[in-house]
């Protein structure tokens, strides 16, 4: 009884360390949200205490569990979580919160602190994230455990708020998690009932307990957020339910201790000194104790060290004995969990030699299908056009509850759900995801792809219907504004390849590319082989921007360009065509493939005016999308052929020929130019 209540009074010493920590790192910047920080700490003690299957001195260990905070405000929570089990996180840098170069910032960035799994904030997308990180370790463990050897086995929990749940990406990602059976998921529920204009009464009335049975999943309550016991039976029981993912609704009261507990005003900024000290008498706290943190405690929660370096001791004894039973096996899963490819991964690629023309979509198809069998690690599908993405992996099948081996995701018509998932995957390790759907979908979700490009992953993008050259579709689906709003994104690589060969190029530009995503633009309209023995190498492509075919005078000898023109993707074979009857014309014209401004900015600046000399002046850049961007590359004496409005629904031909991308137009483009 007295060892009980001991228990009990530690219990409670740690859960208020969370919080008076959090507390004093928020008051101490002077902005951040205290408000989850108080509410959920109980949960989070017990999860982070009792549950969570991890090594702080090890943050990648391979099969520990996964904790991601979708709601990415309450990131204190988390930090003083990870400096508590003893991550490498020092105090200093808990007191340095939301302050320059800090390994705290405002809201969880992967790429910053030891242990922070996901980059978490925009709501709803940490609870994506989760069903990609679900989905990954359904395909491992389906993939590579044997009897008696179960080397992945590892949980996905989360902790999501109202808004999050208000999102709409999550009701995207429970769909699709509740349909794919992922047991293996288990989010806490911050139920509090405010947001920050107020009550959720002003518009969140729905029954989620409904909502997410009829997705698929298992909902339990906890009715009090502060009741230790009830919080550890749930996740107890939650553990054991198959077949469903399980969302624990627990009732939390925002703020707890505050003055302003259970109010709007308890959810973000910085409480002020004095509703810091009543905060910490409320919770039987010294006041006049700022980042104090008892050694009871302390010594309490760094227990988690000794407990994951033996969980992974064990963990890696079974790989040991598993590389023994199954070598070849063994020596595929060290690659996935390195995060390497197979040496002759590239003799895959097709070499496209004299093939006929097609769409640079079908291409890709080609190039995805002939890969996939030394790239084992490529994931992925299309949300709901599969067959139009060309997305599909002919050797697998599709992954279905159950059948996790496989490699084919239906995302299904969840665009930002898709682009969500894409990162969890990624972010879970050993596996390439891959993702398609039109272009102008891309809007659907940008802020998925933005934050890839911000955690700094591995994630492929198969845009397809690049173009006006989408055609009867019309102006809804014809994306123009796209290439221009993708390429401002810090980080992502935006390639639109002009041929069978540079699609090839492409993508092994973005298999190679590790640290960062990878946009692929790509036509439904067919585009005609480039003659590579008369014309540049694609090899050219990976430094974005390429003399494919140089300026000659009337004997065909190489000369000086008096004119440069520029084009990317489908307009290359246009531009190609007057090339040539320029320059049988006398009038000296080199032609620039430039199928990624993002690669080309990466070059040294002696290459970039190899390519671009600044003394030719004139240079005209064709691109069926907006001119917005252009100026960079044409200079002030430079034009651009581009579409500044909205397509319009006909035949692509007629649409090209609308908009003046016709050969004679540029020739004539060209002459003006030069005349003025």
């Amino acid at each position: 009884m007295v060892a009980a209540k001991e228990q009990r009074n530690l219990d409670i010493l740690c859960v208020n360390t969370i919080r008076t920590l959090s507390l004093d790192a928020v008051q101490k910047a002077n902005s951040g949200h205290p408000g989850l920080p108080l509410g959920m700490a109980p949960a989070a003690y017990v999860l982070w205490t009792k549950f969570l299957r991890h090594n702080p001195r090890n943050p990648k260990w391979f099969n520990r569990d996964r904790f991601l905070l979708s709601a990415g405000h309450g990131s204190m929570l988390l930090y003083s979580l990870l400096y508590l089990t003893g991550y490498d996180l020092c105090l200093e840098e808990i007191k340095n919160f939301r302050q320059l170069h800090s390994k705290t910032p405002g809201h969880p960035e992967n790429i910053l602190t030891p242990g922070v799994e996901v980059t978490t904030g925009p709501l709803g997308q940490g609870f994506a994230n989760g069903v990609g990180m679900a989905i990954a370790q359904k395909h491992l463990a389906a993939r590579f455990n044997r009897e008696g050897f179960p080397l992945i086995d590892n949980i996905i929990y989360a902790v999501v708020s109202d808004g999050d749940l208000m999102e709409g990406v999550s009701y995207e990602a429970a769909s699709i998690a509740g349909h794919l059976k992922l047991d293996n998921l288990i989010y806490l529920y911050d139920d509090n009932n405010i947001t920050i204009d107020g009550s959720t009464d002003l518009t969140f009335t729905e029954d989620v307990t409904k909502r997410f049975k009829a997705a698929g999943w298992a909902v339990l309550e906890v009715a009090d957020g502060n009741d230790l016991l009830q919080i550890e039976k749930a996740i107890r029981k939650a553990l054991k339910i198959k077949d469903k993912p399980k969302l624990l609704r627990i009732k939390t009261v925002i703020g707890y201790g505050m003055p302003k507990q259970g109010t709007n005003k308890a959810h973000s900024d910085a409480p002020g000194e004095e509703a810091v000290r009543q905060t910490k008498k409320n919770l039987n706290w010294d006041p006049d104790k700022v980042f104090y943190i008892p050694d009871e405690a302390l010594n309490h929660f760094r227990k988690a060290i000794k407990k994951g370096e033996e969980l992974e001791r064990k963990w890696l004894k079974l790989v040991e004995k598993y590389k023994k039973e199954f070598p070849d096996l063994g020596s595929e899963f060290a690659r996935f969990c390195e995060g390497s490819l197979s040496e002759d991964w590239e003799d895959a690629l097709p070499s496209f030699d004299n093939v006929e023309a097609k769409a640079t979509r079908v291409y890709s198809g080609e190039v995805i299908n002939a890969v996939a069998g030394k790239v084992k690690q490529l994931i992925g599908g299309s949300a709901d056009l599969t067959s139009s993405n060309n997305t599909y992996i002919k050797s697998s099948d599709s992954i279905q509850a159950g059948k996790y081996e496989n490699r084919n995701i239906h995302f299904g018509v969840r665009e930002h759900a898709m682009g969500a998932i894409l990162n969890g995957i990624s972010l879970y390790g050993g596996l390439i995801p891959f993702g398609g759907t039109f272009q102008t979908f891309s809007d659907y979700m940008r802020p998925a792809i933005r934050l890839a490009a911000l955690s700094r992953i591995q994630v492929i993008y198969v845009f397809t219907h690049d173009s006006i050259g989408l055609g009867e579709d019309g102006p809804t689906h014809q994306s123009v504004e796209h290439l221009c709003a993708l390429r401002a994104i810090p980080n992502l690589a935006v390639i639109r390849p002009a041929d069978a060969h540079e699609v090839r190029e492409a993508w092994r530009a973005a298999l190679k590319r590790r640290n960062a995503p990878t946009a692929l633009a790509l036509t439904r309209q067919k585009v005609s082989l480039i003659d590579r023995k008369k014309y540049a190498s694609a090899d050219g492509l990976h430094k974005g921007a390429y003399i494919l075919a140089e300026a000659t005078d009337l004997e065909g000898k190489f000369c000086k360009p008096e004119l440069i023109l520029i084009a990317t993707g489908s307009e290359v074979g246009l531009a190609l065509r007057a090339y040539e009857i320029l320059n049988n014309q006398g009038i000296r014209t080199r032609l620039v493939s430039m199928p990624c401004w993002e690669f080309f900015e990466e070059q040294e600046e002696e290459y970039k005016q190899s390519v671009l000399p600044l003394d030719v002046e004139k240079r005209l850049a064709i691109e069926a999308g907006v001119s917005l961007g252009w100026s960079r590359y044409i200079g002030q004496k430079g034009e651009t052929l581009c579409v500044d409005t909205f397509g319009l629904s006909a035949p692509a031909e007629d649409v090209f020929r609308f908009f003046g991308f016709t050969v004679e137009n540029i020739v004539e483009r060209a002459k003006k130019m030069l005349s003025l």
